[in-house]
C-alpha cells in the first residue's frame, strides 16, 4: 500500500517553490506542480480504468488548497462511479463552443436574413426598408435578445401599441419578424413554433388587419378633369412633364415609366414591352402605344450612351419625387402620379364597355379568379390597343361632356 502523504497546511503549501511536484496530502494523488518559471498549479494523479491520468484542477493560488482538495475528491468520486472526469470536461467544453456557435441576437439574425434575401428583391430599397422597420419597432424590445428567447410576449409588446394606429405598418412588421425567426429556426438558432406567425396564433389575439386598417388610396384626379389637366401639362417643358403624360396615357406605375429604356420600345409597331424584372407582378407587360405616346417619344432627344427614355439631368433615372414635383408646380399637390391609374380605371369602368379582364390587363393586375385568368391568358392585346387609343383620345379632349357614353370601338370590344 503506498505511503500516505503528510497533510500540509495552507501556509506550508504557500512556501513550496522548488520546481517539481509536491504531494500535499488530504486526498491521495493531489499534487502541487511548480515549474521553473515559478508558476504553480494543482494536479490530481490517478488512474481511470487502466490509464494513468493527470487531471488539472486549476492554478494556485487562484484555486486554494481547500478548493483543490474538494475538486480532487469530486474527481475521485466520479471515477469510482465509472465516469471519466477528463472526458466529461472535454465534452462540456465542446458543448459550450457549439452552443456559442448557435448564439445570435435578433438584430444579428435580421442583418443576416436581409443580406441573404437582398439578391431576390428587385428594388434595392427593400433591404433598407426592412432594416429601418425592424430597427425602429422591434430592436428596442428584442434587438439584443438571443433570438432563441424571443417569445409571444415580446411580439405582442411590439405589435399591440401600433396595431390599430399604424395597422399596415404593424402587419408588415409582423411578417418581417416572422421571416427573421423562420430563418433563425432553419439555421438552428432557435427551436419550436414561430411566435410571430399569424394563422392559428396571433389572429386569436389581434384584430384582423382588414377590419381596423383605414384604407388610404392614392389621391386621384376625377376622370372628367383629365382633359383640362393634360392641356395644362402639355404647356410644361422638360422630361419630367413628358414622363408624367406618358404615365397617364399608358396607365403605368411611376417606376415603370421612369426606368423605361429605348430598347424596350418598338416605335414602328407601337409597342412597349416592360420585362418581368421591372414589373411588380414579375411578369412581362406589353403595352400598346397610342399615336400621342408615339408622338411624345419621337420628339424626345436621344442621349448618346444612355438608353433611358427619360434620363435625369445628370444621366441617371429620374427621382421618384420628380413627377410629384411637376404636379406641385401645376398647383395639383392634391393628386399623385400613381393616382392616375385610378383615374384611368374609373373612366374605363364608368364610360366604356370593355370587359373587366381587358381593364385589369391594361393595369398589369393579376386576375384573382383562376378560371378568368386562364381565359385571359392571351392578355387580350388587340382589345387593349383599342382601349388605350380611346383613352388617349379622351385625355386629349378638353371639357368632355358629363354624360359621355362608350365610343363605337368600346361597343365593338
Amino acid at each position: 500500500m503506498p505511503k500516505k502523504a503528510k497533510e500540509m497546511s495552507a501556509l506550508e503549501v504557500g512556501r513550496l517553490k522548488t520546481p517539481g511536484t509536491h504531494a500535499v496530502g488530504g486526498v491521495a494523488g493531489l499534487l502541487l506542480q511548480v515549474v521553473p518559471t515559478g508558476a504553480r498549479s494543482w494536479i490530481l494523479r490517478t488512474k481511470v480504468g487502466e490509464k494513468r491520468r493527470e487531471i488539472g484542477l486549476g492554478a494556485f493560488p487562484d484555486v486554494t488548497l481547500a478548493q483543490a482538495r474538494e475538486k480532487a475528491r469530486e474527481a475521485r468520486q466520479a471515477i469510482a462511479e465509472g465516469r471519466d472526469p477528463v472526458a466529461e470536461k472535454a465534452a462540456a467544453r465542446s458543448a459550450l463552443i457549439a452552443a456559442r456557435g448557435l448564439e445570435t441576437t435578433f438584430d444579428e439574425a435580421a442583418r443576416k436574413f436581409i443580406a441573404s434575401k437582398s439578391s431576390e428583391w428587385r428594388n434595392p430599397k427593400h433591404a433598407a426598408q426592412w432594416q429601418a422597420t425592424l430597427q425602429k419597432y422591434a430592436s428596442p424590445f428584442i434587438g439584443s435578445l438571443q433570438v432563441r428567447d424571443v417569445s409571444l410576449g415580446h411580439i405582442t409588446k411590439i405589435l399591440e401599441p401600433i396595431w390599430t394606429t399604424k395597422t399596415e405598418t404593424a402587419s408588415r412588421l409582423r411578417g418581417r419578424i416572422e421571416s427573421v425567426l423562420d430563418w433563425a429556426t432553419v439555421h438552428g438558432y432557435r427551436e419550436g413554433e414561430n411566435p410571430a406567425r399569424w394563422k392559428g396564433h396571433l389572429d386569436k389575439i389581434l384584430a384582423k388587419p382588414g377590419n381596423v386598417k383605414k384604407v388610404k388610396h392614392h389621391s386621384a384626379l376625377p376622370f372628367r378633369e383629365v382633359g383640362t389637366f393634360i392641356a395644362d401639362l402639355r404647356k410644361r417643358k422638360g422630361n419630367a412633364a413628358r414622363a408624367l403624360e406618358v404615365l397617364i396615357l399608358t396607365a403605368c406605375r411611376s417606376n415603370e415609366v421612369r426606368g423605361a429604356t429605348w430598347s424596350e420600345v418598338d416605335l414602328q409597331n407601337k409597342l412597349w414591352t416592360i420585362p418581368d424584372t421591372r414589373m411588380k407582378a414579375k411578369k412581362e407587360h406589353r403595352i400598346p402605344l397610342s399615336d400621342r405616346v408615339i408622338e411624345i417619344l419621337k420628339a424626345l432627344p436621344r442621349v448618346v450612351g444612355n438608353d433611358l427614355v427619360f434620363p435625369a439631368p445628370r444621366g441617371g433615372v429620374l427621382s421618384d419625387m420628380t413627377l410629384g414635383a411637376v404636379l406641385k408646380r401645376m398647383g395639383r399637390a392634391d393628386v399623385t402620379a400613381h393616382g392616375f391609374r385610378s383615374t384611368f380605371r374609373d373612366w374605363a369602368g364608368e364610360t366604356t364597355a370593355y370587359p373587366q379582364e381587358v381593364l385589369e390587363h391594361a393595369l398589369a393586375h393579376q386576375l384573382k379568379d383562376k378560371a378568368e385568368a386562364a381565359y385571359a391568358r392571351g392578355t387580350l392585346f388587340n382589345k387593349r390597343r383599342g382601349l388605350m387609343n380611346d383613352w388617349a383620345t379622351y385625355c386629349g379632349t378638353v371639357g368632355a361632356p358629363r354624360g359621355e357614353n362608350a365610343s363605337p370601338s368600346d361597343l365593338q370590344a
